[in-house]
């Protein structure tokens, strides 16, 4: 019963920290995108320390993302989805007639975001490649 019990906690508690990496997640999409589409407006609001503001906020929030949210099946696939948007980053989307300056703003933000959670993703598949 006492482990039952122990187990319970340890276990709500990690459902806690997933949850917490589901809404990091959806909250550094959602502000990349929101950044990249306004990016001049939230420039002019915030002046010349804007970009500063956006890649702290967007590298911790893809650290929570990393650190609490990936199990052992889904690494493979995060990595992967990591390197092609890092890929699809070096790509000058501002040739595109019309959304290329929302399209660039906006793939970068994500970009930054995804990054520090492949870091810690890729360093825990690498611990787990190691332990075995």
């Amino acid at each position: 019963m006492v482990q039952k019990r122990g187990q319970s906690l340890q276990s709500r508690g990690q459902l806690e920290l997933h949850r917490l990496a589901h809404y990091a997640f959806f909250v550094g999409i959602s502000l990349a995108l929101l950044v990249g589409i306004f990016h001049r407006v939230f420039d002019n609001l915030l002046g010349p320390e804007a970009s500063r503001v956006y890649v702290t906020t967007f590298v911790l929030l893809g650290t929570l993302v990393g650190l609490f949210n990936l199990s052992a099946k889904e690494t493979t696939p995060f990595l992967t989805a990591a390197v092609a948007l890092m890929l699809a980053g070096i790509v000058n989307l501002n040739l595109v007639y019309g959304i290329g300056d929302i399209l660039r703003p906006s793939l970068s933000n994500i970009v930054v975001f995804v990054v520090p959670g492949a870091i810690i993703v890729g360093m825990k598949a690498i611990w787990r490649l190691a332990s075995d």
